[in-house]
């Protein structure tokens, strides 16, 4: 019983061993294969991303461009930012010694550029780089910014009044009357207060003018106006310096201290060309209507209010008599401004053609 038990106990281990070899031998090719199935996916895995990255670094491009300043003069030391969408860090350079910036390895898609220098207006670009694109911008001119100052007349501009002015002095009807205050030139230059009061001095102390004021007083006085006055040297004195307060009145608030106030000219612009209608609007409308000097049309507010401060100082030298209140200044400004409206009409169609010293041609 004992040989029994002890072969038993021999064939049971023996089965054992060779069960466990034949695992063994089953068991280590499969581990081995799994082991190197997992190694060839890891290779196959990084060979994809190689190639991924390799693709991806084939298809960044990149931008360069230069910049100058306005003389076209290289900006070395320039600030160039890229910014790029779904690119969480701009990236940014300066410019070399030529003015050169260049930024490589830049992933394809839209992308904006800033450029920047002390001194200097800055300025923005947007453009979109294509896959392994040499994007060239166009070239950048980063100009001095405009500052902005009050106008005022140079040198070249005085020049140019002042002949202006002088050339409006010689302009005479036969030659004789003064025809001071209007402006053959289609630009002219705008008055300054200097010369808006030299041409109101001019016109207001002509000897013409005071011949005129003179023949104006003595129709006056031979018609018994404004009787209180009397006749003879004294009466005749008297209607004399009323008028030509009027006159000098209306010429220089009108002409000289009101629009300078107001910034307007006070001459009449020659239109000269366009229809007939447009011409004889243009004259009806000189007493109201009138040129800024900035070249815009505007109320002819100095007209009017010389017009109505010639009448006030008339008014003052007349007898209180002749004065019938405020009616007086009322109607002698409203005459005055329609004779301005009339002189416009002669000054379109009628005087041009003799005064023969008027300009043809602009002074710019």
């Amino acid at each position: 019983m004992r040989v029994v038990s002890t072969q038993k106990a021999f064939l049971l281990r023996s089965g054992r061993l060779l069960l466990g070899a034949l695992a063994a031998l089953v068991l280590v090719p499969c581990a081995r294969s799994q082991q190197s199935l997992a190694q060839n996916s890891a290779a196959s895995r990084q060979s994809v991303t190689s190639a991924e990255a390799k693709q991806s670094e084939e298809q960044t491009g990149s931008i360069s461009g230069k910049v100058v300043d306005q003389s076209g003069a290289e900006i070395p030391g320039a600030l160039v930012k890229l910014t790029q969408d779904g690119q969480s860090l701009d990236r940014a350079t300066s410019t070399d010694q030529d003015g050169l910036f260049a930024f490589t390895h830049v992933a394809p898609g839209p992308f904006q550029l800033a450029i920047s220098s002390p001194g200097l207006n800055s300025q923005q670009y947007s453009g979109t780089l294509q896959p392994s694109q040499a994007f060239v911008t166009p070239l950048f001119m980063l100009v001095i910014p405009t500052q902005v100052t009050e106008v005022r007349v140079t040198p070249r501009n005085e020049e140019l009044v002042q002949a202006q002015v002088k050339e409006e002095e010689k302009q005479r009807v036969l030659r004789v009357i003064p025809n001071f205050y209007v402006t053959y030139d289609p630009h002219p230059v705008p008055l300054t207060p200097k010369y808006k009061f030299a041409l109101a001095w001019k016109s207001a102390t002509d000897p013409i003018t005071l011949v005129g004021v003179g023949a104006l007083a003595g129709l006056d006085q031979a018609g018994d106006r404004w009787g209180a006055y009397g006749q003879g040297a004294q009466g005749y004195a008297k209607r004399l310096g009323a008028t030509y307060a009027n006159v000098f009145g209306a010429t220089f608030i009108g002409g000289a201290v009101m629009p300078t106030v107001l910034k307007q000219d006070p001459r009449y612009f020659y239109k000269g060309t366009g229809t007939k209608r447009s011409r004889i609007l243009r004259a009806l409308s000189s007493s109201f209507i009138c040129k800024g000097d900035n070249g815009h049309w505007q109320p002819n507010y100095s007209n009017v209010i010389g017009s109505f401060a010639g009448a006030g100082l008339e008014a003052a030298y007349l007898p209180a008599n002749d004065r019938r209140g405020s009616g007086f200044v009322v109607s002698s400004a409203l005459i005055r401004l329609g004779e301005t409206s009339l002189a416009g009409i002669l000054q379109e169609f009628v005087l041009p053609r003799f005064t023969p010293r008027r300009p043809t041609r602009s002074h710019r």
